[in-house]
C-alpha cells in the first residue's frame, strides 16, 4: 500500500505545474511567471445604449494596446450559505423575544429550501497576466526562443529583476480595464495559495474573495 500511495501522489503532482507561490506571483515549472488579478464585475445588460458602446470600445481599446497575452478566467461556484445560516443560529439563540424567535427560525427555513430548490451561484472573475524570461515576445505575437543559452540567462538574473517586468505588465491591465470601469486587485500569496487549494479540490468549503486593497 505505501508504494501505490506514494507513487499515486507522485504522479497527481506532475500534473500541477506550479513550483511555488512567492510574493504573490505563480511561479510555473518551465519558468515562466503569473500574476492573478481579482476584478470586479459589469451589469453590462442594466447599462444604456451609449454606456454599452463606450464600454466596448475602451475595451476593444485596452486588448489592443496590448503585446502580450492575458488569460481571462471565471469561477463559478455554489454559493455556501452554511456561514449565513451559522450568524442566524446565533441569534436565534440569543434572542429573549418569543416571536421574533419565531419569525428568525421561520427565515432560516426559508432561505434552506429557497437555496436547495435554487441553484444560487457566486462567481469570481479573474486575469492572468503572464511573463516568461526565457521567451522574446513580438509586437504580432511571434515567439523567438533562444534554447540552452537563453535558459542560462534566464538562471543568472535574479527573481526581482523577473518582478519588475511582470508589473509592468500588470500596471499596463489594471490601468487598461480601470479604463472600462473594472476594478482590480492583485492576489497576494496565500490568496493564489487558496485559489489553486480550491480549483484542485473543489468540495472544500469556499468563502467569496475581496476586492479591497491589500
Amino acid at each position: 500500500m505505501p508504494p501505490t500511495t506514494r507513487a499515486a501522489t507522485n504522479a497527481t503532482q506532475d500534473f500541477v505545474p506550479i513550483q511555488e507561490v512567492r510574493d504573490g506571483i505563480v511561479v510555473l515549472k518551465d519558468g515562466s511567471y503569473r500574476a492573478i488579478l481579482l476584478a470586479s464585475s459589469i451589469n453590462f445588460a442594466l447599462k444604456s445604449e451609449d454606456e454599452q458602446t463606450a464600454f466596448i470600445v475602451q475595451f476593444q481599446s485596452f486588448l489592443n494596446s496590448l503585446d502580450f497575452s492575458c488569460e481571462i478566467f471565471v469561477q463559478s461556484r455554489m454559493l455556501d450559505i452554511r456561514p449565513y445560516l451559522a450568524t442566524l443560529e446565533a441569534q436565534y439563540k440569543k434572542q429573549l423575544d418569543d416571536l421574533m424567535r419565531i419569525q428568525i427560525r421561520e427565515y432560516i427555513g426559508f432561505v434552506k429550501s429557497f437555496t436547495e430548490a435554487a441553484s444560487i451561484m457566486s462567481k469570481n472573475f479573474f486575469v492572468v497576466v503572464p511573463y516568461a524570461p526565457n521567451v522574446i515576445e513580438t509586437k504580432k505575437g511571434g515567439l523567438f526562443s533562444f534554447g540552452s543559452t537563453s535558459a542560462s540567462v534566464t538562471k543568472d538574473r535574479s527573481f526581482e529583476e523577473h518582478l519588475s517586468q511582470l508589473e509592468q505588465r500588470i500596471s499596463i491591465v489594471q490601468q487598461g480595464l480601470a479604463r472600462t470601469g473594472v476594478r482590480t486587485v492583485q492576489l497576494g500569496t496565500e490568496e493564489a495559495i487558496e485559489l489553486f487549494y480550491k480549483l484542485f479540490n473543489p468540495g472544500e468549503d469556499s468563502k467569496p474573495m475581496s476586492l479591497t486593497n491589500r
